[in-house]
């Protein structure tokens, strides 16, 4: 093999391992990979074609949050940086915080996203700043403290909130003050006030 393929297979493998074995046709072409290549290796059975623009090494065995990697990658922008937060009742249970598997995989994503869900997929539009989010190995998730507030303005049920916040306070996940701060700056965030025992919570 020559040594500018030996050089792009390894700067590929090492970005396709973080993102759980996924890459997308731009970090291939940065990688040394032409079309001509990716082609090629598809047919192969080397790389295999997930979607339009997006391959995944074979090579690489499938992991349990590939999901969420190969959602991350879906969502990246024009310049290929992942736009999409894993969020609300999915974030619960990657926290910890619910044994309930949600029917959908929830993600965040920028109020100007404009790509339709892919089935299975709910997004939220809204604006997540970078001290609510948490990276994980191939995609981003929020934090405990902004996946409760998302979670108390859903659909989760009071019950599960409820079980949700004393595991995350007990754990120290979250500070109670600090919750009860980020709930009182949102006026939808009632459910969250009165599970945490706020007096002003009705207000």
């Amino acid at each position: 093999m020559p040594r500018w393929a030996k050089d792009a297979a390894r700067t590929l493998f090492a970005t396709a391992l973080w993102q759980g074995g996924y890459f997308t046709a731009k970090q291939a072409r940065q990688a040394g990979y032409g079309y001509s290549h990716l082609d090629y290796h598809v047919s192969t059975g080397n790389f295999e074609r997930v979607d339009h623009g997006l391959y995944r090494l074979t090579a690489i065995p499938a992991g349990e949050h590939d999901d969420f990697r190969r959602l991350a990658l879906w969502s990246r922008n024009q310049k290929d940086v992942p736009q999409a937060v894993v969020s609300h009742e999915s974030a619960l249970v990657l926290h910890e915080l619910s044994e309930l598997l949600p029917n959908a995989i929830h993600l965040t994503v920028p109020v100007t996203f404009r790509k339709p869900p892919p089935r299975g997929c709910v997004l939220h539009k809204r604006a997540v700043s970078p001290p609510d989010v948490e990276e994980r190995e191939g995609f981003y998730v929020t934090t405990p403290l902004r996946t409760l507030l998302d979670a108390s303005l859903g659909a989760v049920s009071t019950e599960q909130l409820e079980k949700a916040v004393s595991e995350a306070i007990s754990r120290g996940l979250v500070r109670r003050g600090k919750l009860l701060e980020k709930a009182r700056r949102h006026r939808q965030a009632r459910r969250l006030r009165l599970v945490l025992g706020d007096t002003n919570g009705e207000k």
